[in-house]
């Protein structure tokens, strides 16, 4: 089924993502620690929770692929979801731990002014990030899947916060010291809204709320067919990169069983060539004037 295949295909996004953030969470806090940076050592933390949340999601997205089982019959597409909650918890509290550092360097004034080459350390990585954000970015749309299109943007953030980095470490140049730590503190602050956002879009997805604006697309989309006399009701969930649809429509009640079985392949076809719906429930009533919500 396509739906697992593109599973597959987002696999290779999350790889390039893990090895992007080893290789500038290491070189980051390396030179963070010899050039005297918290701005850098900030966002070389930020980089150390982005390759827990990578593999995390490549584990969700290794066990999504998993076919249905004996006591997991619709599969196992919210183990993705699942991933991306924990991977939010850890990004928090790093993002708490950063803030709190930096707050109390402030404080304490325990800022000097860091090496030039933390500065330009945060403007490479920035480059190498924006690179790995247009690679997910056009592997997302290709495969269609709305987790790797998430981590192009949680990738496109992580530019962001080391150009915030670079603008602190290259004030402290000119004696501004305390933008270091300033710079520092946003990261922090960063950190912890990114990690905010994917909690709050993974408890929406695991309590089955759906997009109203997409279930009236889902709706016209139905209601485009020309077998179908009104669309009585539409529910839709997510399941990892999967939406399931329940539909209720009425018909020609002086159609045969046949006919309104075609009319329910074909919009089962219909769904999953404009809305990528690859699985909906459809059940069939005769049309009645007196029986209409709409």
């Amino acid at each position: 089924m396509s739906e697992y295949q593109n599973l597959k295909q987002s696999e290779k996004g999350a790889w390039v993502s893990i090895i992007a953030y080893l290789v500038l969470a290491a070189t980051k806090l390396s030179i963070a620690t010899i050039g005297g940076s918290e701005a850098l050592r900030a966002d070389g933390l930020n980089n150390t929770t982005d390759v827990i949340a990578s593999v995390a999601v490549l584990i969700g997205l290794k066990i999504s692929r998993k076919p249905p089982d004996q006591d997991h019959h619709y599969g196992h597409f919210r183990a993705e979801t699942i991933a991306s909650l924990i991977a939010a918890f850890i990004m928090m509290t790093v993002g708490i731990e950063v803030i709190i550092g930096t707050v109390q360097n402030i404080i304490n004034q325990q800022a000097d002014q860091p090496s030039l080459l933390t500065g330009w350390t945060a403007i490479g990585a920035a480059i190498v990030m924006l690179m790995v954000y247009r690679y997910n970015l056009r592997l997302s749309r290709r495969v269609k899947s709305e987790a790797l299109y998430a981590a192009a943007q949680d990738n496109r953030s992580d530019a962001l916060v080391s150009i915030g980095a670079a603008i602190g470490i290259f004030g402290a140049q000119f004696g501004l010291y305390w933008l270091d730590p300033l710079a520092g503190l946003i990261v922090g602050l960063i950190i912890c809204k990114t990690a905010w956002d994917i909690f709050r879009t993974s408890t929406h997805s695991l309590t089955d709320g759906f997009d109203e604006e997409e279930i009236e697309r889902i709706r016209k989309t139905i209601a485009s067919h020309p077998g179908v006399w009104a669309v009585k009701d539409v529910k839709a969930r997510r399941q990892g990169n999967q939406t399931l649809v329940d539909i209720t429509i009425h018909v020609d009640p002086t159609i045969t069983v046949q006919e309104g079985h075609d009319i329910t392949d074909e919009l089962e076809d219909l769904l999953e060539e404009k809305r990528d719906v690859y699985s909906s429930h459809i059940h069939v009533e005769p049309y009645d004037p007196d029986d209409q919500d709409r």
